[in-house]
């Protein structure tokens, strides 16, 4: 059991709905041994700057860190860590977070962050994560991946640890869900995004009490031969959602 709270800084990118969410799981108690200190979004539009600020973050711990304002991913990462250390932070929340994360930072916060994906990962890396997955667009792979099988008809929402590499941290934390024969992209998303959020506040409670593991899958997304569906399944999907 922690003595303290761990002292979380999300990392937003969008909507912020997923932050929105944990921030009242610590608010309500669900979240007994967290808390939200800051919140840094990648661009200023970012829609989760206004969700932070209402759910009551201090406007000097909401902050705006665009990764091209500076001049290598190093810089980058060590911005970021001077605000963090200022903070006291424990560990490092991406929840609908874009860039990919600077290796000092992960360095720096090892094993102490968790990343939000909207598809299944394995660790052969065949599977619905990697650059340019994120989104929509993972949701389109799926769907145009296990029509295209005919097998596998679910999806997964995951909650995994932060590598340097996109979506190459072990997952720790998981939740199936089906796949219907009606479901376009926009349903498959709005069925799994609550699910999303549940796993993320459920996966920063186990690491709040230390009890966080990492999953092992026994299965195989995709099967030998079928690379070539995988790859043409995420390029329609990037196609059909360019902006994710």
């Amino acid at each position: 059991m922690r003595e303290n709270k761990l002292r979380i800084a999300a990392l937003i990118s969008g909507g912020g709905t997923t932050m929105q969410r944990v921030i009242q799981a610590c608010k309500s108690g669900v979240l007994n041994y967290a808390e939200i200190v800051c919140v840094v979004a990648s661009k200023p539009e970012a829609g989760g700057i206004t969700k932070a600020l209402a759910e009551g973050v201090a406007s000097s711990d909401v902050l705006v860190h665009k990764p091209k304002s500076y001049e290598s991913s190093d810089h980058f990462g060590e911005a970021l860590l001077r605000e963090f250390r200022t903070r006291g932070v424990d560990f490092v929340a991406q929840l609908g977070w874009l860039p990919l994360t600077p290796a000092v930072l992960v360095e720096a916060y090892r094993n102490m962050m968790s990343n939000q994906h909207p598809g299944p990962l394995r660790p052969d890396h065949r599977d619905f994560g990697g650059k340019g997955m994120y989104g929509r667009r993972v949701h389109a792979a799926r769907l145009n991946f296990v029509r295209a099988t005919n097998r596998n008809f679910w999806t997964e929402a995951v909650c995994q640890r932060v590598a340097t590499a996109f979506d190459e941290g072990s997952v720790i934390k998981m939740r199936r869900i089906e796949i219907r024969s009606e479901d376009d992209t926009t349903a498959l998303q709005e069925r799994v995004l609550p699910i999303e959020h549940d796993v993320q506040i459920e996966a920063l409670d186990d690491i709040s009490q230390n009890r966080a593991t990492e999953l092992t899958f026994n299965d195989d997304l995709v099967l030998s031969g079928e690379e070539s569906i995988l790859q043409q399944a995420k390029d329609a999907a990037i196609q059909e959602w360019p902006n994710g």
